[in-house]
């Protein structure tokens, strides 16, 4: 097992240094496509392994805010990227990758780690407090940023104007800071485990060393520039296989999404597992929070300097699907215990969104 995990350790050591040499080569040749998958693959999994790394030094609930805000970075610095590359997609791009990665936090990643740790322990407790603001800022994010454009008339379809998009992203950005703040300075305590459950020694990972914490940060960095420049290098090839294939558009969202949130995903599970569901869903609902409060800002501003219009508003389908995960997800969490139950029903309903994507 310690031959493993130091097996792990290498690896994640060596795909940020790995990207950034392959990022940098991209910018003067062209690389074959696969070699960047792999390379782009290992180098978000590797971002997000030391992010969790910084995090278990500073421990909770600010490790969990900071791998809520580098995925977010890779997630806008690839959705940044994707849209500049091709303009001619770009206007529903960043829509479906938010609705994606939603969809899968609320449904995919939480239904796992209440399915996960209700089998292992068979009831799980949580605070309610922490949980129910978050939902409540997550709903109102949600409602404003992806439902609220078919609605407002100032510009025909499912577009905000310039003024209305800017606005919206202040809001967001307030709402997202609010939280950050409530979470890790004013009510801190509503988001650590109740009773004596933080107490515990198996709790949380021993937290590594000053020394290590400083590596992972540059590792960390040297992975967010090669996730960038390397999606960059790769949209091309991708928009056309998925052309080839006739997916629906709305399928590069879901692939981004998957693909940046499973290392996080899996650290979720495993907290579940260890008994720890409220690490779980401070990942989980945390991320949501990060991708909304902080994705739709950046998009907003590159949609006003270059003129690019962003289509945010979801569809009558997809409009559906939200709202019933937000309604269950609210039921799910409201009495601050769950069962195997909540995570099956959250896992048929990420079954319905995928199924209804692929098969509109």
């Amino acid at each position: 097992m310690t031959s493993k995990l130091r097996l792990a350790d290498r690896t994640n050591d060596l795909f940020p240094i790995l990207g950034f040499l392959a990022a940098m080569a991209s910018l003067a040749m062209p690389l074959n496509a696969w070699l960047v998958a792999f390379i782009l693959a290992g180098a978000v999994v590797a971002a997000v392994h030391h992010a969790e790394v910084i995090a278990h030094r500073v421990g909770e609930p600010f490790g969990t805010l900071i791998l809520a805000l580098a995925v977010t970075v890779i997630e806008v610095g690839l959705i940044l990227t994707l849209m500049q590359a091709e303009p001619e997609k770009a206007q529903s791009l960043a829509r479906d990758t938010v609705f994606a990665a939603v969809m899968v936090i609320l449904n995919l990643l939480m239904g796992l780690c209440l399915l996960s740790g209700a089998i292992r322990h068979h009831e799980q407790r949580f605070q309610r407090t922490g949980i129910g603001a978050a939902l409540a800022t997550l709903t109102v994010l949600t409602v404003v940023t992806l439902v609220l454009p078919n609605f407002t008339s100032s510009i025909p379809g499912p577009f905000y104007s310039a003024t209305q998009l800017g606005f919206v992203a202040v809001v967001s950005l307030i709402l997202y800071a609010t939280f950050a703040l409530v979470q890790t300075v004013r009510h801190r305590d509503y988001f650590l485990p109740d009773g004596d459950a933080q107490d515990e020694p198996d709790a949380h990972a021993a937290p590594p060393s000053i020394q290590r914490t400083a590596i992972s940060g540059a590792l960390l960095l040297a992975s967010l520039v090669a996730v960038v420049l390397l999606a960059k290098n790769l949209s091309p090839i991708m928009g056309a296989l998925l052309a080839d294939w006739g997916a629906p558009p709305a399928v590069l969202g879901v692939l981004i999404a998957a693909l940046i949130l499973a290392p996080e995903g899996l650290a979720a599970v495993r907290a579940a597992k260890a008994d720890r569901l409220q690490t779980s869903l401070n990942l989980a609902l945390g991320s949501a929070l990060a991708t909304i409060g902080l994705t739709i800002p950046a998009v907003a501003i590159l949609s006003i300097m270059t003129d690019l219009p962003i289509s945010l508003g979801l569809d009558a389908k997809s409009t559906v699907l939200l709202f019933l995960s937000l309604i269950v997800s609210v039921q799910t969490l409201a009495n601050g215990r769950t069962t195997v139950l909540q995570g099956v029903i959250h896992l048929m309903l990420f079954a319905i969104y995928l199924f209804t994507t692929f098969v509109p």
